[in-house]
C-alpha cells in the first residue's frame, strides 16, 4: 500500500453462514458514507461476498477474468475486476469449481494476482478481507500466518458451532504470534443477537473485546434476504453499523486465549450441549459377529533374531 497512507488491512473470518458478507457490506457500506475509502475483498471460493452490496448481481472473479484474459492473449485491467457502489470499491478474488481445484491456492493465486494489478500503490484507508472461517487450510490463513493483514476480527453468535469456529480463528493467531507473527485479533462481532450471552462470555474468556452485537431481528433478516443494504446513515440500524465502523477503526490487535473444548462447552447450559453423555468404550465383541472373533488372525508374526 502507499507509504503516504497507513491502510488498515483487516482479515474477517466466521463460520459459514453466520453473516460475515451481510456484516462487510454494510460495514463496508457505511465506513464509505463516514468519508473513508474502503476497498471489500471476497476470498471464499462461493464469490458471494459483494452479492448484497451490488443487489444480488455477481462480481466476476479475479482468478476467472485472469484465466480468460490469458486464453485470449490479453492482460487483466482492474476496471475488469474492481467495481464500487457509492463509494464502496469491491472485488472477488474467485475460486475452482467445485471438486475441480483447491480453493486455498485459488486464495494464493488470487493475491499473486493482486500484486501484479498493483494492490500495495492503491491508497485505501481500509482493505477488508472476507475468509470462511474453516482455517485448516493454508491458504485461507495466509492473512494470518504471513503477517499480510493488521488484526482479525471473527464473527459469531450464541451458539456452539460458530464459537467453535472463533475460538479455532484465536488458536491460529495465538500459535503465529509465539512465532513471531504481528497479527492479533481486534475482536468480536455478534450477528443475530438473541441475548442469551453466550458470545458475549466467550468474548469475555478470550480477551476480546465485543465490537457491535447485530440484534437478530425480523426486519434485518428481510432485508438482508431482499439484498437491501441496512448500514445506512439515519436509518433503523444505522447506530449498530456505526459503532461497528469505530470499533473496527479503533480496536487494537490482541493475541486472545484459547479455550479448551470443555471450556467451551461450559458457556453453555449442559442441557443445550449435552454434558450429561458419557463416552463409552467399545469393544471387539460389540463390533463383531461371533465367527469373525473366533477367526485365526492372518497376521505374521516373525521372530526376533
Amino acid at each position: 500500500m502507499s507509504a503516504e497512507k497507513e491502510t488498515q488491512i483487516i482479515a474477517i473470518y466466521g463460520k459459514g453462514g453466520i453473516g460475515k458478507s451481510f456484516t462487510l457490506a454494510n460495514l463496508s457500506y457505511m465506513m464509505a458514507q463516514q468519508g473513508k475509502k474502503v476497498l471489500l475483498i471476497g476470498c471464499d471460493p462461493k464469490s458471494d461476498t459483494t452479492s448484497l452490496l451490488f443487489g444480488g448481481r455477481a462480481c466476476p472473479t479475479i482468478i476467472a477474468t485472469s484465466s480468460e484474459k490469458r486464453i485470449a492473449g490479453e492482460e487483466v485491467a482492474i476496471s475488469d475486476v474492481c467495481f464500487t457502489r457509492d463509494g464502496v470499491f469491491a472485488m472477488e478474488l474467485g475460486g475452482p469449481e467445485v471438486g475441480r481445484g483447491c480453493g486455498g491456492r485459488g486464495i494464493i493465486h488470487g493475491f499473486e494476482l493482486l500484486e501484479k494489478l498493483g494492490f500495495h500503490d492503491w491508497g485505501f484507508d481500509f482493505v477488508l478481507l472476507d475468509f470462511l472461517g474453516d482455517v485448516v487450510c493454508g491458504g485461507f490463513g495466509l492473512p494470518i500466518a504471513r503477517d499480510m493483514c493488521q488484526k482479525v476480527i471473527v464473527v459469531g453468535s450464541n451458539d456452539l458451532q460458530s464459537l467453535y469456529v472463533a475460538n479455532n480463528v484465536c488458536s491460529a493467531v495465538e500459535y503465529f504470534r509465539t512465532m513471531g507473527g504481528n497479527v492479533g485479533v481486534a475482536g468480536l462481532v455478534i450477528n443475530k443477537d438473541d441475548g442469551t450471552g453466550e458470545a458475549h462470555a466467550f468474548a469475555e474468556k478470550v480477551g476480546i473485546p465485543v465490537l457491535a452485537a447485530i440484534p437478530q431481528h425480523d426486519d434485518i433478516r428481510r432485508k438482508s434476504g431482499n439484498y437491501e443494504i441496512v448500514g445506512t446513515p439515519g436509518g433503523r440500524w444505522a447506530p449498530v453499523f456505526e459503532e461497528l465502523a469505530q470499533g473496527v477503526a479503533e480496536a487494537p490487535p490482541l493475541q486472545p486465549n484459547t479455550l479448551t473444548h470443555d471450556e467451551l462447552l461450559d458457556l453453555f447450559k449442559g442441557e443445550d450441549v449435552g454434558r450429561d453423555v458419557i463416552l463409552t468404550p467399545a469393544t471387539p465383541e460389540e463390533m463383531m459377529s461371533a465367527d469373525a472373533l473366533e477367526r485365526e488372525s492372518l497376521e505374521i508374526v516373525y521372530e526376533t533374531a
